[in-house]
């Protein structure tokens, strides 16, 4: 047997091991297969909305209005006879961009905020963890609301408002993290070695700070997708006939008791999808946890 026979086969039962602990894992956890192929469904929906729902989102048949679910309407219509699941399908794409513009806004403002103040020290550090203070002292819905109207309606101005709102946690976690890295031999090690302090920075304590930041962001997603469709339910998200999510629960509102399906179902998904994004960063956070 050559070389190469002998080290694949001495591999061999390392991936059949590998194999069954990854079959345990997720055999162990089906609150968590489902959570992933529900947010799975949710992405295919916002990417690519004609392969669930081909439909005009738009257009209704009057003739059709308010009808219940059934076979040919999954989800019933609305008032204009517009099918209820194609509105939510292609409403998903609006809803999650938002979510994930809000996230990158908080994610990449935050980190810069907090590698700032971690590596500067100082009266710089000071300042920027007093304007940090001030940002964590305003409930979030308060500020995203005073933000959404000095910016104007729409999705993008949502978007800023909410990620706005995270900045505050972001540059928190950052800064930790920047100065647990910076006590560590490596990084000591580098500096003596006449290493630039960008280079130390960029090279050494960005990357291994890095990680329990976007595991922060994976925890706070489902929370932004909450508050950016509580924006849009109130009115300052995109304009109607936009199938937005939060849109879509405050549409109903007159109808609760002729419709229900208009502003439960809706509901019921938008939970559902916060439920889930929940459930998957609850396991990226435990095994972050975990590996360190």
């Amino acid at each position: 047997m050559t070389a190469l026979g002998t080290s694949l086969a001495g591999r061999a039962p390392e991936r059949r091991a590998w194999l069954r602990r990854t079959v345990r894992f997720w055999l162990a956890r089906p609150g968590l297969v489902l959570s992933v192929l529900f947010i799975a469904l949710v992405l295919l929906a916002a990417l690519h909305p004609a392969a669930l729902a081909g439909g005009d989102p738009l257009t209704g048949v009057p003739e059709d209005r308010l009808r219940p679910p059934d076979a040919e309407h999954l989800l019933g219509t609305d008032q204009l006879g517009r099918d209820l699941f194609t509105r939510l399908v292609h409403g998903s794409s609006l809803t999650l961009r938002a979510a994930a513009l809000a996230v990158l806004v908080g994610l990449v403002t935050g980190s810069l905020t907090g590698l700032v103040s971690g590596a500067a020290g100082g009266w710089v550090d000071g300042v920027l963890m007093r304007l940090t203070d001030v940002l964590l002292a305003v409930p979030g819905l308060l500020l995203s609301l005073a933000l959404v109207t000095a910016l104007g309606f729409g999705t993008i101005e949502v978007a800023v408002a909410v990620g706005v709102t995270s900045v505050a946690m972001f540059a928190r976690i950052m800064r930790a993290e920047v100065l647990r890295v910076a006590r560590t031999t490596y990084v000591e090690a580098a500096r003596a070695s006449g290493t630039r302090w960008y280079g130390v920075l960029l090279r050494h304590v960005l990357p291994n700070a890095a990680g329990p930041v976007l595991v922060y962001a994976a925890v706070d997603f489902g929370a932004v997708v909450l508050q950016v469709s509580s924006l849009s339910f109130l009115g300052y998200g995109a304009r109607p006939p936009a199938p937005e999510w939060g849109s879509l629960v405050a549409g109903g509102r007159d109808y609760l008791a002729t419709a229900w399906w208009l502003t439960t179902l809706p509901g019921l998904a938008l939970a559902a999808t916060v439920l889930a994004a929940n459930r998957i960063a609850r396991a990226l956070d435990g095994e972050a946890k975990e590996s360190t």
